[in-house]
């Protein structure tokens, strides 16, 4: 019975949201706040902007200048030249010394493994010795020929 009454529910709560825009799309409105809704028209403030506004925006003269200037074939000065160049070195220096750093912790851990390897590997043939070790014959290390 409860599923019932949610379905419900839920279907009048749709109905209720497409009727309401049925009303704000029609041209009558229902709510007499729609028709006293207004935007400042904002023209004032567009060419006398003030405050934080004045040190985004700039004159259109001075936009096209600053972009004439700018364009992706103006000459750069020596000193913007100079300071990429510095910064394209700090990088590469900095990817050079992350990638030593990085070489290097991959050595160390290559040269544990295979330290460990080898510890594993000679206890395993001291284990495969002393269980196959008849007691007839010395140990291996004593019965090595010498020349």
């Amino acid at each position: 019975m409860s599923w019932t009454h949610a379905a419900l529910l839920a279907l009048a709560a749709v109905l209720l949201t497409l009727s309401c825009d049925i009303n704000v799309l029609s041209s009558d409105p229902v709510s007499p706040e729609a028709d006293t809704a207004a935007v400042p028209d904002g023209k004032d403030s567009a060419k006398d902007p003030k405050g934080p506004l004045r040190r985004i925006f700039m004159q259109e003269a001075d936009a096209s200048n600053f972009f004439r200037r700018r364009s992706r074939r103006g000459v750069k000065s020596q000193d913007e030249i100079n300071a990429e160049q510095r910064q394209v070195l700090a990088a590469d220096e900095r990817k050079r010394e992350y990638h030593e750093e990085k070489r290097n912790e991959f050595e160390s851990y290559a040269e544990e493994e295979h330290d460990e390897q080898n510890e594993r590997s000679r206890e395993s043939t001291e284990q495969w010795r002393e269980f196959h070790y008849d007691g007839m014959h010395p140990s291996h290390e004593y019965n090595r020929q010498s020349i």
